[in-house]
């Protein structure tokens, strides 16, 4: 990942925005949201890397792949979130921004369940 270029990709934006905005709001908007998806993608993209290493380590720890998938799919479901609830900010939806990351959080919480579940049986099992 170059973040030289995330940064040239993500300044450009601004700047375009920023002169569109009293014009044509909608259009600034279009770009940022452009911007935006582009950006994620591209860190998204370089990420593939750092998953294979995270599985390797995984399985040298004779850690559960079902754990690590979890995991990063809750890290997964944070990111795009948050960038979901910025964008209906930014749009001006800044309620609709709340319910996004209430929907994100509840998501978190439903895939983060069987984990909980796991710990506590074996908290109970350690237990005379």
């Amino acid at each position: 990942m170059h973040i030289f270029q995330l940064v040239g990709i993500g300044l450009t934006a601004t700047v375009f925005a920023t002169i569109l905005r009293p014009h044509s709001p909608q259009f600034a908007t279009l770009i940022s949201i452009f911007a935006g998806a582009v950006l994620l993608w591209m860190v998204v993209h370089s990420l593939t890397g750092v998953v294979q290493e995270l599985q390797g380590m995984a399985t040298d720890a004779k850690i559960s792949q079902t754990f690590l998938a979890t995991v990063l799919k809750i890290i997964g479901i944070a990111y795009i979130v948050e960038f979901a609830a910025q964008v209906a900010r930014d749009a001006g939806e800044s309620a609709l921004g709340g319910r996004i990351e209430l929907a994100g959080k509840v998501g978190i919480v439903v895939l983060a369940l069987p984990i909980f579940t796991d710990v506590v049986q074996t908290i109970v099992h350690l237990l005379p």
